[in-house]
């Protein structure tokens, strides 16, 4: 049917903050339904799943899995123009996730 949506997230945008294995699995799945999930990576390192044991061409294999289908980009949120980027972000999401230590 024309104007019928493919998936049940289709048109919904996802911001994710998320590392290592909650997070990414919720954002993973909400891309395979059809979401558009960017995930921002936090420097120097980004998510800490890049660094577990690599098994081809130096990536992590857990991190391809968990973080396919996203778009990515690391953002320093202590510079003012990170902080100004992340924010014009957040304004045209329709979700955020975030897997944060409580302070």
């Amino acid at each position: 049917m024309p104007g019928k949506s493919r998936h049940i997230l289709d048109g919904y945008k996802v911001i994710d903050f998320s590392q290592v294995l909650a997070g990414p699995t919720v954002t993973r799945m909400m891309a395979e339904m059809g979401a558009e999930v960017i995930k921002i990576e936090l420097p120097p390192g980004g998510d800490r799943a890049r660094h577990l044991p690599y098994l081809r061409d130096g990536r992590s294999g857990y991190f391809v899995q968990q973080n396919r289908g996203k778009k990515s980009v690391c953002i320093d949120v202590k510079n003012p123009v990170g902080y100004s980027t992340v924010r014009d972000l957040v304004a045209v999401a329709d979700v955020m996730v975030e897997n944060f230590a409580p302070a």
